[in-house]
């Protein structure tokens, strides 16, 4: 890949980054001040950032807590920051979600409780019902991130085997009222989705939840399918007396990202598409579909001319098949480089928080040649694919992309260049 092209991919990639900016998104959505107190809470990988953008925001006396993953933290003055384990959550976790119950014990009608919530707060906020542990919990995170279930779903059996999210969170918070400020990495923008919801119910029922796990061949944990099996500590339902005057906003999400980026690309000459911003299914898939439109594009001139840049958002999974490295992103793009091998095409695929999974990458990028250049090491590109190691094979050509933690989530970037 040219200088030129990396630099131009990268740029976008910081536009839509950019637009998620914490500072920048909470700016318009401050609530008013109350006549009580003032408490933050929050959870999410960008959590820090926005906890420290609402108080160089706001005008008046605050305190609180908010829960990032381990490395994201940063300076704060009132709230304080907890670090916990992304994806299988810890007994940091534990302790975090304690807190955020501690922070908003004995409130009044007159107090206001901000929510600054993110992606990534599933994982952070481990709180196991019933005579579940927190093994129980983290069984449970490593079953459906193996599954490749949707997030809809995995949120869904989540918010049945907790005691804290799907709204668990807001209701403990009564009579106080609750503002919760979103920023959502979830396609559909479903604010009661983003981090399973800690503050923002919703109507999925548990026996819904049990077909999920059915219909995806979900393999539980014992003691995880035995508490769904139950009706014990079911989820609220969002017409709770208990949640009236909540208000939730969406402040940052990936459409404006992605409108972000498209408008960086026209500045610099190259009419932009936006795909869509809510893509969902296995990576390999979902690149080899974008690989097939960059082909009609490229070979027919069809359904858009060059040059060109494909833009696309949402959050695509990965069903495990073997022990290898690499997240979502990186196996979206060997996919697409696999499927496009020989064209001229320039990508960039990479979660927007700056970690792919796992890894210490962003995600990585391709061209025609990646494919190619892999083989003339020595190594076999579908061997990689197959073995879900995509991190092994950018690592290779030294094509990862590692801008480290960004301080925000809207989830998945992905651009393809077709010049």
């Amino acid at each position: 890949m040219s200088p030129e092209d990396r630099n131009f991919l990268a740029g976008l990639f910081e536009a839509a980054v950019q637009a998620a900016d914490p500072a920048m998104a909470l700016a318009a959505h401050l609530p008013p001040r109350p006549p009580g107190r003032t408490v933050v809470i929050g959870a999410g990988k960008g959590a820090a950032q926005l906890a420290a953008a609402f108080e160089a925001l706001w005008d008046g006396p605050l305190d609180g807590v908010v829960v990032t993953r381990y490395g994201y933290g940063c300076a704060t003055r009132r709230i304080r920051v907890l670090e916990a384990a992304h994806p299988v959550p810890d007994a940091a976790g534990l302790r975090a979600s304690e807190a955020l119950f501690d922070a908003v014990r004995g409130l009044g009608p007159n107090d206001l409780v901000v929510a600054l919530i993110c992606g990534g707060g599933s994982a952070l906020l481990p709180c196991p019902p019933g005579d579940l542990t927190l093994d129980d919990e983290a069984a449970l995170n490593r079953a459906l991130l193996a599954s490749g279930a949707p997030i809809s779903v995995m949120n869904a059996v989540r918010k049945q085997v907790s005691g804290i999210k799907g709204g668990r969170l807001a209701a403990a918070c009564h009579p106080a009222k609750v503002v919760s400020l979103v920023v959502s990495d979830v396609p559909g923008d479903d604010p009661a989705q983003v981090a399973s919801g800690p503050t923002v119910p919703d109507a999925v029922s548990r026996a819904e939840a049990r077909a999920m796990v059915a219909g995806w061949r979900i393999e539980l944990p014992p003691n995880v399918a035995q508490w769904l099996d139950g009706d014990q500590g079911q989820a609220p339902n969002p017409g709770d007396p208990v949640f009236a005057g909540h208000e939730v906003k969406v402040i940052a999400s990936a459409r404006l990202s992605l409108e972000a980026a498209a408008r960086a690309a026209q500045v610099q000459g190259v009419p932009a598409v936006i795909l869509s911003d809510a893509i969902e299914g296995e990576a390999r898939d979902v690149g080899r579909v974008h690989a097939a439109i960059a082909r009609e594009v490229i070979l027919r001139a069809r359904p858009f001319t060059r040059p060109v840049v494909l833009l696309s958002g949402g959050e695509t999974t990965v069903t495990l098949r073997a022990k290898g490295r690499g997240g979502r992103n990186s196996e979206f793009l060997l996919a697409t480089a696999l499927a496009a091998e020989g064209l001229p095409f320039a990508a960039l695929a990479a979660d927007t928080d700056g970690i792919d999974g796992s890894e210490d990458n962003a995600g990585a990028f391709a061209t025609g040649t990646t494919a190619t250049r892999l083989r003339a090491l020595g190594h076999d590109p579908a061997a990689f694919l197959s073995g879900n190691d995509a991190y092994s094979a950018f690592s290779a050509l030294g094509d990862l992309f590692a801008p480290g933690p960004t301080g925000t989530n809207v989830n998945d970037f992905r651009a393809i260049l077709l010049r």
